[in-house]
């Protein structure tokens, strides 16, 4: 995985801290945060918080004592352990686009099918550059409802051997979930003594934690499993339009979800998770990729590290239709400070388009080459007498050129990072190989990666294992 030893773009003051903290303090003290769930209710009041019907008036002392109890850092085994991950410092995990509920390939657009989550987990095997294959990479809408993260989850661990997300559409999902890693892993005890996946939980913003996603953070911080406590803010709809604002109410619900979790079992890890763009005031729709949502996450980064936190944001958003410069420029808008803040955790790393809505085989490899490049160039140079090549200079002397000095043919083959994607071919050479723009390129390398892929080994008595509980759960839940 990346390590990210570059230093941090901060943007807010001491000032500007002061001022975002009391703006949390009187959301969750005066205004409060609604827990629709009545366990959750119940752990706030023998708490000591106040709780009128399904709201939690907190007091941010209390807030601020349960947010010290999580870890800063901690690890995430895989199933293969040299996948294994850091959570927190300078450690980046990078993870495939999440929820999507259709595909595009080439000028195809069509839903997602069970074959297409199956292909993104290849793809997300096959590139080194990605830690997580994700969750819900593509919503297979061929597979049943009601047990299609079944489906989802035995492909991840038949075709994966990284870490991954867990389910958290219910309860039952996420039960499901901690079963079938157990069988992977080992038991429960294993499992609690070093996660194995990381789990989405969403606030229904503004200010409202729902039942369903409650009811998956019970079981997975219950299990010790780290959960991604997420407001979804899209200025101008989930939360006020100015930035400021924004920040404010993502600190509040961030806080309070992280304060359930460390009720729900005191030193579970917990990631700080951030959503935050805006919407176009002239239609109404999301956008993605835009200066407002570049700031928000700059700033998020350093609010996470006031407190302590490991931290989600970022990703390669975009709200282009296709792969275009558009989802290119966008994307690029949000990943560069995705880097600059030093995010823990990257969802939508690879294959978001359309707002989110579509799930895309090329702008999969299109941000896994973006990815690796920014990895290089947020690696810090190494200068020493080596680097300063002060012998090549006596070689070569003045008005020469150093293609063939010796310091260069002792560093050709790997001196400068060699894009897999681009193009930089003459144009007559271009031209008489098909004049293939990136996306017709990036194409062909999805083809050639699936049909080179190798699952990775799985021990038979597992896969039957895994086989049997898929099997019996299909049919106890009526599919």
């Amino acid at each position: 995985m990346f390590v990210n030893k570059m230093p941090r773009y901060e943007i807010l003051s001491e000032d500007a801290i002061a001022a975002l903290d009391k703006g949390w303090r009187r959301i969750v003290s005066e205004l409060g945060i609604e827990f629709m769930k009545p366990e959750a209710l119940e752990l706030f009041r023998a708490a000591g918080q106040r709780v009128e019907d399904n709201k939690v008036f907190l007091d941010p002392e209390f807030v601020l004592a349960q947010v010290a109890k999580a870890p800063a850092e901690f690890d995430l085994q895989a199933r293969n352990h040299d996948n294994d991950v850091h959570i927190g410092g300078d450690h980046m995990v990078f993870s495939s686009v999440y929820g999507p509920p259709f595909v595009r390939k080439g000028n195809e657009r069509r839903d997602a099918t069970l074959a297409d989550y199956r292909n993104f987990a290849k793809l997300a095997q096959s590139f080194k550059v990605m830690d997580s294959v994700g969750g819900v990479v593509a919503e297979p809408n061929d597979a049943p409802l009601d047990s299609r993260h079944l489906d989802m989850l035995y492909a991840t661990f038949t075709l994966t051997d990284k870490v991954f997300q867990g389910n958290v559409v219910s309860g039952v999902n996420a039960r499901d979930t901690l079963a079938m890693s157990d069988i992977v892993f080992g038991g429960r005890e294993s499992i609690e003594q070093t996660p194995v996946s990381f789990s989405l939980i969403n606030c229904n913003s503004p200010l409202r934690w729902d039942d369903r996603m409650l009811d998956a953070q019970f079981e997975y911080s219950a299990a010790n499993q780290p959960v991604i406590l997420t407001p979804f803010l899209l200025m101008g709809a989930m939360s006020p339009v100015t930035i400021p604002a924004a920040l404010v109410q993502q600190i509040a619900e961030a806080l309070s979800g992280i304060a359930l979790s460390q009720l729900i079992r005191p030193g579970c890890p917990v990631i700080f998770g951030s959503f935050l763009s805006n919407i176009d005031m002239q239609s109404g729709s999301p956008q993605f990729g835009t200066p407002e949502s570049a700031i928000g996450l700059l700033c998020t980064g350093q609010i996470a590290r006031h407190f302590g936190l490991p931290f989600r944001t970022g990703g390669g958003l975009n709200s282009s239709q296709s792969v275009d410069s558009q989802s290119g420029y966008e994307s690029l808008m949000t990943m560069l400070p995705t880097f600059l803040a030093g995010t823990n955790v990257v969802m939508h790393a690879a294959g978001w388009l359309e707002g989110g809505l579509v799930a895309c085989y090329e702008k999969y490899v299109v941000d896994v080459q973006v990815l690796e490049m920014l990895q290089k160039e947020f690696t810090p140079l190494e200068i020493d007498e080596a680097s300063l090549a002060f012998g090549a200079h006596e070689e070569v002397g003045h008005g020469g050129h150093f293609l063939g000095a010796m310091h260069t043919m002792e560093r050709f083959r790997d001196c400068f990072y060699r894009p897999f994607l681009n193009s930089s071919d003459n144009y007559e050479r271009w031209t008489r190989l098909g004049a293939r723009d990136t996306a017709a390129r990036a194409g062909e390398i999805v083809d050639k990666t699936l049909e080179e892929y190798e699952a990775p080994a799985l021990d038979d008595a597992i896969r039957e294992e895994l086989e049997d509980y898929v099997i019996r759960r299909r049919a106890e839940l009526g599919d």
